[in-house]
């Protein structure tokens, strides 16, 4: 067991002895609920309280590491994860978090491992260098695409994903990519493939030279979020494949080219796309209820002949040039609409019609 470090276990002492200690009559299911919301080297600090503490935090189903918040003069961030995996009890690993600035690849696939063979269920690598735009990255190697348990996996910052082979995460329903990198296109494909069950996929893109066409082919993908503001010549756009997806947000996009295939498609929050100019763009929300704009007509053509016969309510930012051109379009090809907003410049509210009745034939 590792031992807390003195300021950490002087706090929890000083607690107990200034009054009954009520905490410890908690049942342990409950008090493992609680003990599951904090960072894992708060967790083990609480072992000085008592006996029952002791060997209480062993149980926990949640590890979490961040090498920012270890220092110690006997031990090296490694041996405290090491010795931390080495006595830790639960059957089932709920989720492992590390956040981590140097590392040694064996490591991390030895933690990842024995965190499989405990039925992991989410699992969240954040590598942050000293020294971003180093070109220093972890490799998520396809080796680690193996858990049949993995609900949620979120890689974050300086990771590349390199899965040169088709992989096979069948109980996978949530995936984070936030600002990694990918070896080619192929590791997309074979990472995304790979996922057939996968529910919601959110992406965080920089600038990443190595592809040329992002595809999202995910038969069972119903929320999608995207952030990328990858401006660079090589870069074409997005090819997504998702006929039962529901739920779509842009909050940044920068490619010439989007291609859409989402029939089933009932929300779209679309906001700061600054190069698509072809038309097929909005005409590919047609089928949408809900539908929020934040972008310049400048720069979105309006689809020609699109009817958008199941929007209901309609959001629309007015600090773009043009907006009131945009705003006659969608209102003379949206006969079910009930609701309108619109937001000025400074983000609040200028005007809201919120008619649930007849606005579509006021209208025309």
């Amino acid at each position: 067991m590792i031992s807390p470090t003195m300021e950490q276990g002087e706090s929890l002492r000083i607690r107990v002895v200034m009054g009954k200690d009520r905490i410890s009559e908690l049942p342990d299911g409950l008090l493992l609920k609680i003990l599951s919301s904090l960072p894992t080297n708060i967790v083990v600090a609480t072992s000085v309280l008592s006996k029952q503490w002791r060997s209480l935090w062993k149980l926990v189903p949640n590890l979490e590491f961040d090498s920012d918040d270890y220092e110690s003069e006997h031990y090296t961030f490694s041996e405290i994860v090491c010795k931390s995996f080495l006595s830790h009890k639960a059957p089932v690993l709920e989720s492992f978090r590390l956040k981590f600035v140097n590392f040694n690849p064996v490591d991390i696939g030895l933690w990842v491992g024995i965190a499989f063979s405990r039925h992991l269920r989410e699992l969240v690598l954040d590598f942050y260098p000293a020294e971003l735009g180093k070109g220093v990255t972890f490799t998520f190697p396809s080796s680690l695409c193996t858990c049949n348990t993995l609900e949620t996996l979120k890689l974050v910052l300086c990771i590349l994903v390199d899965i040169p082979s088709p992989v096979l995460m069948k109980s996978l329903r949530t995936l984070h990519l936030e600002f990694v990198r990918y070896k080619d296109e192929s590791s997309v494909r074979n990472l995304l493939s790979g996922c057939p069950g996968l529910e919601e996929l959110r992406l965080y893109r920089g600038d990443d030279s190595d592809i040329k066409v992002f595809t999202i082919e995910v038969p069972s993908l119903q929320r999608l979020t995207i952030h990328d503001n990858n401006d660079g010549p090589e870069f074409w756009g997005y090819v997504i494949n998702a006929p039962f997806l529901k739920y779509l947000l842009i909050e940044e996009l920068r490619c010439p080219e989007f291609c859409l295939n989402a029939p089933e498609l009932v929300e779209a929050n679309i906001a700061e796309v600054t190069s698509i100019t072809i038309e097929k763009f909005l005409g590919s929300f047609t089928s949408v209820s809900r539908l929020l704009l934040n972008l310049s007509p400048l720069k979105i053509t309006y689809p020609t002949g699109s009817m958008f016969y199941q929007l209901v309510s309609l959001e629309m930012y007015t600090r773009e040039a043009e907006w009131w051109n945009l705003l006659t379009l969608m209102l003379e090809n949206s006969p079910k609409l009930q609701v309108l907003k619109l937001t000025d410049v400074r983000h609040f509210i200028i005007s809201q019609l919120a008619i649930f009745y007849g606005l579509g034939n006021a209208i025309h």
